[in-house]
C-alpha cells in the first residue's frame, strides 16, 4: 500500500481553510432566521479556531486520506434551536443546506484563484485547484443523510420522527467510517467532485 503523507497533510490543511466558511454559513443563516444561539456560542465568525473539531478536522481526515483513498472530515457542528428558527424544521433545512452551499461557492472562488495565479505561481495554483475538488467533495459528503452531517437535518425537515433520527445517530459515526473505508463511497464522491471541478474550470474558460 502506498501511503501518500503529502496528500493527507494537504487535505487536512485545505479542510481547515474550508471549514470556517462552511460553519460560518450555518451560523449566519441561523442568525438571519432568528436564532441567536450560534452568535452566543461564538460561532458567527470566520476564525478557524472557533470551528475546529480535532477528531473531525484533523485526525480522521488525515487517517482516511492516508489509508483509504477517501476522505472523512467535518468541523465543529453549529448548534441551533429549532424553536427560535423562522419556519421551524423548514428553517433548519435552510441552515443545513447553507454549509454545502458555501462549499460550492468556495469551489468557484478557488477555481478563479487557480486560474489567476497559474502564470505566476503554478504551485499555489495547483494547491487552489486541489481545493476546488475538496470543496466539492465536502459539499457532497455533508449532504449524506447520516448524523452528524448536514444531510441528516433534512431528515428532520422531512418530518422523520425524532426518535428514529436518534436511533440513526447512534450508529452514524461508525456508518460513515464503514461507507468511506469499506464500500468505496469516498472514491465515488472523489470522482463526482473531480467531474464538478472540471465543469467549473471549463465554465471559467
Amino acid at each position: 500500500m502506498h501511503l501518500d503523507f503529502q496528500t493527507a497533510l494537504l487535505n487536512v490543511l485545505l479542510l481547515w481553510i474550508l471549514t470556517s466558511p462552511h460553519e460560518f454559513a450555518h451560523a449566519w443563516v441561523a442568525t438571519r432566521l432568528g436564532d441567536d444561539t450560534p452568535r452566543l456560542q461564538g460561532r458567527l465568525t470566520l476564525n478557524p479556531l472557533a470551528h475546529v473539531d480535532w477528531l473531525g478536522t484533523a485526525i480522521l481526515p488525515f487517517l482516511t486520506s492516508l489509508f483509504t483513498g477517501g476522505f472523512l472530515g467535518w468541523g465543529k457542528p453549529v448548534m441551533t434551536n429549532t424553536a427560535k428558527l423562522k419556519g421551524g424544521r423548514n428553517g433548519l433545512a435552510l441552515v443545513a443546506l447553507a454549509g454545502p452551499g458555501s462549499n460550492v461557492v468556495m469551489a468557484v472562488i478557488l477555481a478563479m484563484v487557480a486560474r489567476l495565479t497559474l502564470p505566476i505561481a503554478p504551485a499555489f495554483a495547483n494547491f487552489a485547484a486541489t481545493g476546488v475538488e475538496l470543496s466539492l467533495y465536502l459539499a457532497i459528503f455533508n449532504l449524506l443523510p447520516v448524523p452528524p452531517l448536514d444531510g441528516s437535518k433534512l431528515l428532520l425537515a422531512m418530518r422523520v420522527p425524532f426518535v428514529v433520527y436518534q436511533e440513526i445517530a447512534r450508529f452514524g459515526f461508525m456508518a460513515l467510517i464503514v461507507l468511506v473505508a469499506y464500500y468505496g463511497v469516498g472514491r465515488w464522491m472523489a470522482e463526482w467532485s473531480e467531474t464538478g471541478a472540471r465543469a467549473i474550470f471549463h465554465a471559467l474558460g
